[in-house]
């Protein structure tokens, strides 16, 4: 189930919200009601890999129990290596398994390819249960003694499925001692309009183009770049606008997510971009990962360099289990090195040309994501350079350019602080400037629910991540 789909919106949503508010001022009822309707969220499309899911919730709530119940510190490291192992594991059977098999075979191996199914969202749910353990190991929130408390913060389906990724610590208090305002309600319910109007109108539209220009054979360099551009914003207006509704509906429930996309378009550098872009996965792999490892605080320039490259070639494996994922790490790697160990990137963030550096660096390396393989990408930019035998442009770039200019001037308007920079502007007051807003919100629901009931591409990108 996907929240721009008729079923969530008109269904689910409502009866959820219902039953939630019939019973709050009982937590444990309250609480039993989210986590019941979450099982049943995930259970909408795959119902088997609902016991993948509660095997991995069972398996580190007794983690913690025993974290939190030993008082022997090295006891404690090893209950805590023991999880991180079996989270890996779970993690790496139903992620990787077959691409290591394939990579094997490659070699000149037999294997038979197990043919495992991926579940949705495995390596989102995966970091929310070693955040819960890694969380308790360090005393920032204690184990939880209710299985449900557990069960429902790892498969709360706001952001269940792609986030954002919610650290224990964040929400700890609140399992139990959240309170519902309608003042939260009230901004839940923008928020997640706002979502709503960026996946249904914007990203669906722009899925499109993009869809349209990669099936090409062969592609002019100037629709290989109006694709590579389309999909960088397809991108964010797909995860951004799930972020979106997955933060509104946390505030529906009295609970307060972290923010995930910060106007992430604005960067002066690509280590700017990433201070902006899916940040609770930035901040996920900074705080588990690259601090553990030493962070910046080391002593040779090869051990921070070794350092960020375990980090992007990770991250690179998170978002998919194929080399293109694990290129568009590298090179992100590689650029963000570069940044680093040369000063350019603050260099680049005092300057306007760095605006232009960055954004070309990310809709570069991206296009390697939207490519089946290694193959498929070299052979679009080369499209991307001209060199492709069909010249800088034709008569069908020029139709498509002007069928969805106007999906292209949207996004791009939308990326930016547009509307604080006319109410500076313009010199709006408050009062007029707050209504506009919320006649402005009624409208996008409006456009967002019409354009979501009548079908056509609809899945978020991140459900495969």
């Amino acid at each position: 189930m996907v929240f721009s789909s008729s079923a969530f919106l008109f269904f689910f949503l409502p009866i959820t919200l219902l039953l939630y508010y019939a019973c709050k001022k009982n937590r444990t009822l309250s609480n039993a009601v989210l986590t019941v309707m979450s099982l049943m969220f995930y259970a909408w499309g795959e119902p088997r890999f609902v016991l993948v899911m509660l095997g991995s919730i069972v398996l580190n709530w007794l983690i913690a129990l025993s974290i939190g119940k030993s008082r022997s510190p090295s006891r404690k490291k090893l209950y805590l290596a023991l999880g991180i192992t079996l989270n890996v594991l779970i993690l790496g059977v139903f992620k990787y398994a077959g691409f290591v098999i394939r990579n094997i075979n490659a070699l000149g191996a037999h294997i038979a390819d197990p043919g495992i199914a991926l579940p949705i969202g495995i390596s989102f749910f995966t970091f929310q249960a070693m955040s819960y353990i890694i969380d308790v190991y360090r005393g920032k929130g204690c184990a939880q003694k209710s299985l449900m408390n557990v069960c429902l913060y790892i498969s709360f389906f706001p952001q269940l499925i792609a986030g954002p990724i919610v650290r224990y610590e964040t929400v700890a208090l609140e399992l139990t001692g959240r309170r519902e305002t309608l003042d939260d309600f009230t901004e839940g319910v923008r928020r997640f309009i706002i979502g709503l109007a960026k996946k249904a109108v914007l990203a669906n539209t722009l899925a499109e183009l993009v869809d349209k220009i990669y099936a090409l054979e062969n592609a002019s360099a100037l629709a290989a770049w109006i694709a590579a551009c389309a999909y960088l914003m397809q991108v964010y207006y797909d995860f951004s606008g799930y972020s979106d509704m997955a933060i509104g509906l946390g505030r529906m429930f009295g609970f307060h997510f972290p923010e995930n996309f910060v106007l992430p378009f604005i960067s002066k550098s690509v280590t700017e971009f990433w201070r902006r872009w899916h940040i609770s996965m930035c901040t996920w792999f900074r705080d588990y990962v690259f601090f553990p490892l030493g962070g910046s605080r080391v002593r040779t320039k090869a051990r921070l360099i070794f350092n960020m490259l375990v980090v992007w070639a990770l991250t690179g494996l998170w978002h998919g289990a194929d080399w293109t994922y694990v290129c568009w790490g590298l090179a992100f790697f590689a650029v963000l090195v570069f940044e680093k160990l040369t000063g350019f990137g603050k260099w680049a963030e005092k300057h306007a040309f760095g605006h232009f550096y960055a954004m070309l660096a990310v809709v570069v390396i991206t296009v390697l994501i939207r490519s089946s393989d290694i193959t498929f990408a070299f052979r679009f930019y080369v499209s991307m350079l001209g060199l492709g035998g069909a010249g800088l442009s034709d008569g069908l770039t020029l139709l498509l350019l002007k069928e969805y200019a106007w999906c292209l001037a949207l996004g791009v308007v939308c990326s930016l602080p547009a509307g604080e920079f006319l109410k500076r502007r313009l010199k709006i007051p408050d009062a007029a400037w707050q209504l506009a807003c919320g006649i402005a919100v009624v409208a996008c629901g409006v456009l967002a629910v019409s354009y979501a009931a009548s079908g056509g591409y609809n899945p978020f990108i991140y459900y495969n991540f």
